[in-house]
């Protein structure tokens, strides 16, 4: 069944394109109150002034000062940091969810390695990964989707 219109055309324009804030209540910076510019819906700008906020400069405004909430891990550790223009990417970027890296030829040798060795522990298999795909998947993961049936 389709989803029906919103009132709002900024809200269905919003989900369209992947960027409207499945959590728009979350965000408190002031600069979100009451303006008819800055919309807490719009994930894309929120993201954007996450990052400039937070973003080190010589003398911090007020604002800065009090972001001291800026977010933490894995959140922090993903923001570019060199450029605007990386700042403006890492706001566009939709994060995958699920195993991103685990692409069916991925989870395929690793289930051949475990079949042919039943002992090969996870630290083997990640090195298995980053040699033969070139990708980097931490261990626990790689349990994850051995355990998983095959679908």
């Amino acid at each position: 069944m389709p989803r029906p219109k919103s009132p709002d055309p900024k809200t269905d324009a919003l989900r369209s394109v992947g960027a409207l804030n499945p959590h728009p209540a979350a965000v408190k910076d002031e600069i979100f109150a009451g303006s008819d510019f800055f919309d807490r819906r719009d994930l894309v700008q929120v993201r954007y002034e996450m990052v400039r906020v937070c973003a080190p400069t010589a003398d911090p405004s007020p604002r800065q000062q009090r972001a001291s909430a800026c977010p933490g891990p894995p959140t922090t550790s993903s923001v570019p940091s060199s450029s605007a223009r990386a700042s403006v990417a890492f706001c566009q970027e939709a994060r995958p969810k699920g195993g991103h890296k685990l692409r069916a030829e991925v989870v395929e040798a690793l289930r051949a390695a475990r079949t042919q060795d039943p002992a090969v522990d996870a630290a083997s298999l990640v090195e298995l990964v980053k040699r033969r795909f070139g990708v980097e998947i931490h261990a626990r993961t790689i349990e994850r989707a051995l355990k998983k049936k095959r679908s």
